[in-house]
């Protein structure tokens, strides 16, 4: 082995890597210390700066959880949430579009039956969210999987509430037309995590961290291409500078307001309340475009 100096450093390093016996680990890492010898010759940072680095990324390790997932949240913040959301969900024209997850997505929700309030004793002004999930030929899928989760009324997740169990948050299923009828409450804008490290890092910067209103589904059926996206609420301040880069103009829909009367799922409200109608749209699994 050659004795390292600045300029053959990276060509070393990558030498070394690419003797490793497994392809795509092996092409993984040859392009990481690329291009983060790249990235540090470019910047070249001081030592100080490196503790620094390691540090908050030793912080940024400390804070996730079950219900919290800061690096996710680091990702989301630099755009490579949504780059990685590309590159593995080229649908056809027609599908619906897919968006960030986020960091607060917790598996398993309760299942709910057909137009049941997902919400109660929640924050917020009742809204009922409708619609069919079909595939690019029209037919209606029966039996798809809703999986559904948003803030409260006062921008909050579950993860950032003093609860026990599920909160805002659970599983609707498609009825043999295709349809499905949720009740839960509209959400707001609101501010990501600023207590964490990111929260260090985005205040130092003149970056917006809010993101629109917004409601989060997984949608997904056998034989489909599954989808993870948002409803966006038409009219957010926020709308056109989402922190996480996940607006997409096909998944921003009217919140219509109704004074009262007869809601969709068939109750009677006799406040104010919201309807939401929008048709996801699932592409065969066969036919999906590989990344």
């Amino acid at each position: 082995m050659p004795y390292v100096t600045e300029s053959n450093l990276t060509d070393v390093a990558r030498e070394r890597w690419s003797n490793i016996p497994d392809p795509r680990l092996r092409e993984i890492m040859t392009a990481l210390v690329k291009h983060v010898h790249a990235f540090v010759r470019e910047i070249e940072p001081t030592q100080a700066e490196w503790a620094t680095a390691i540090d908050w990324l030793t912080r940024t390790g400390k804070l996730c959880t079950d219900k919290r997932q800061e690096f996710i949240l680091f990702s989301d913040v630099l755009g490579v949430s949504m780059l990685m959301d590309a590159i593995n969900n080229r649908l056809d024209n027609g599908a619906t579009p897919t968006t960030v997850e986020g960091p607060f997505h917790v598996p398993a929700s309760p299942e709910f039956a057909d137009g049941a309030d997902m919400a109660k004793n929640a924050p917020g002004v009742p809204c009922f969210v409708t619609g069919t999930v079909r595939d690019l030929d029209g037919k209606p899928v029966a039996g798809a999987s809703l999986d559904v989760w948003q803030t409260d009324g006062e921008g909050l997740y579950e993860a950032q509430r003093d609860v026990e169990g599920p909160w805002l948050r659970g599983v609707f299923r498609t009825r043999a037309d295709g349809s499905f009828a949720i009740r839960t409450v509209v959400p707001i804008s609101y501010t990501i995590p600023m207590d964490g490290t990111v929260g260090e890092l985005v205040e130092r910067t003149n970056i917006s961290h809010y993101r629109p209103a917004h409601i989060h589904f997984v949608v997904e059926a056998p034989g489909y291409h599954r989808i993870v996206t948002h409803l966006f609420r038409r009219g957010d301040r926020y709308i056109d500078n989402d922190v996480v880069y996940g607006v997409k103009e096909p998944l921003i829909v009217d919140f219509k307001e109704v004074p009262g009367g007869k809601a969709p799922n068939g109750e009677t409200l006799e406040s104010a309340f919201y309807e939401v109608n929008y048709d996801f749209v699932l592409q065969k699994a066969a036919i999906a475009k590989a990344a």
